[in-house]
């Protein structure tokens, strides 16, 4: 079936020509109130983002993602290795909600919050703009020789691209190992930690190669997260979108014309200036409706309003709307599928809290030394041996560590060179231990005892294990 010809963007993307080679895209630098806004959400967003490694809650690192020794911490709270349910609960949160938001708001995440839009908008796009100057300066400057003026251009451009990336890297590896192991590196010097250095170099690279070359690729072929918009929006998702009710009108759109009646003519309010299309970081025609690149910049809006003010029409001919406000006028409201997910995202932060407060600072584990079973000691004393381990989750030492058997009378023997058992500040304290106690208080061959751990008189936790018996015979 042949492909309409106002539908034949969609079997191809903007930045690929038809040779498969790279179409450059010259975004038109932006302006306009929405522009504004952006800005000090970005500026905001970069500021939370290079500082989140530094700040530290209660000891803890308030955002650290170790996945090689599966630390992490989130908001300040600690994950261990232990807790890992914990942590998958929270991505899944985050998964459910981007969906519920990108289900009512379509990409506004991407245009607003991603840090790949940040950066390449607030930061690369805007030294580009100051060292190359805009679209047209921009397009002159590629097709020229390269002269004394590009070349110190581009090496200016280039340098500070690679400082800047280099900067990003550290930033990224602070989230990785931690900052403080990162400040510690700094100090060291990097001759000493060349296993960390190359990563660095690794990362530094990739972001150099995103930024400087890469780009909207990013968004448009890399990225996942825009191929969940065909499954994710509907004709109820605000997205940023044309009016073609208005702006196609009976007759089409028309080149502007002084004192023209272009409503008697039956032509909409669309000039076909193209600003919005010189202005899109992505290369697109936001006129042909919601596509793959789009990522709801709202660069469109603010230069669509700007014409429209000009001509003295009304704005909003590029807005945030649905598609049923635009066909049929209808305002926005929660569809089903938006309570359903609303419903499962209060129950899974509501499970995630629960389980927040019933975590404890310390986790015990006594599991039964292998290939043991018991002794039949003196005085009619059963005897079984463990080892145990204790995590120790916050950022203090904890000292004074001993167990006791609840409800059993017995005794717990450490095999310890002190009697004062110390679990680092996150760190682990592991050994050996003894229970005994009297058979007459055995019930069979196998009995669970709960064994309570103190720091002091203080209980920090409570486990369980199974003690092994002689099988008692009536």
């Amino acid at each position: 079936m042949e492909t309409p010809e106002n539908e034949s963007f969609r079997d191809s993307i903007g930045t690929i020509t038809e040779e498969g080679k790279r179409a450059w895209v010259y975004p038109k630098k932006p302006s306009g109130p929405l522009y504004e806004k952006r800005k000090i959400v970005s500026y905001f967003l970069l500021a939370f983002l290079f500082a989140a490694p530094f700040i530290k809650i209660n000891g803890n690192q308030f955002l650290m993602f170790n996945v090689l020794e599966r630390r992490f911490n989130i908001f300040g709270f600690p994950f261990w290795p232990q807790d890992f349910h914990l942590f998958v609960i929270s991505m899944i949160i985050g998964v459910v909600f981007v969906t519920l938001f990108t289900v009512g708001f379509g990409r506004i995440f991407c245009g607003w919050i991603c840090p790949q839009t940040i950066f390449m908008e607030m930061v690369f796009r805007r030294i580009e703009y100051w060292i190359e100057g805009d679209r047209n300066k921009q397009r002159k400057l590629d097709k020229q020789k390269w002269d004394a003026e590009k070349i110190r251009k581009r090496l200016l451009k280039w340098f500070i691209f690679l400082v800047i990336s280099f900067l990003i890297a550290n930033i990224f590896l602070a989230y990785l190992i931690g900052s403080d192991k990162l400040l510690k590196y700094v100090t060291d010097g990097p001759t000493q930690h060349l296993g960390t250095l190359l990563p660095l170099i690794i990362f530094t690279a990739v972001f150099y190669f995103v930024f400087a070359w890469f780009r909207e690729q990013v968004c448009i072929i890399a990225c996942p997260y825009g191929r969940l918009q065909g499954v994710l929006l509907d004709n109820k998702s605000i997205v940023v979108a044309y009016d073609h009710k208005r702006g196609e009108g009976e007759n089409g759109r028309k080149k502007f014309r002084k004192n023209e009646d272009r409503e008697a003519l039956g032509h909409g309010d669309c000039i076909d200036c193209l600003q919005c299309v010189h202005v899109c970081p992505t290369g697109i025609d936001i006129r042909n409706g919601t596509q793959l690149e789009c990522v709801n910049c709202t660069a469109c809006i603010d230069e669509c309003d700007h014409i429209m003010e000009s001509i003295n029409l009304p704005k909003g001919l590029i807005r945030y709307a649905s598609e049923d406000e635009i066909e049929k006028k209808e305002k926005f409201k929660l569809t089903a599928r938006m309570k359903g997910y609303i419903a499962v995202l209060v129950i899974l932060i509501g499970v995630l809290i629960g389980m927040l407060l019933i975590r404890n600072d310390v986790e015990a584990r006594v599991l039964r030394l292998p290939g043991q079973l018991y002794e039949h000691k003196e005085n009619n004393i059963i005897s079984n041996v463990f080892t145990y381990k204790l995590v120790n989750k916050t950022v203090h030492e904890i000292e004074n560590v001993h167990f006791k058997l609840r409800k059993y009378e017995g005794t717990i023997n450490v095999v310890s060179h002190s009697d004062n058992i110390v679990i680092p500040e996150e760190g682990l304290a592991e050994g050996t231990l003894f229970i005994e106690i009297n058979k007459n208080q055995l019930s069979g061959d196998k009995n669970k005892l709960f064994i309570d751990v103190y720091s002091g008189d203080k209980l920090i936790e409570t486990t369980t294990v199974n003690f092994l018996g002689p099988r008692s015979y009536n």
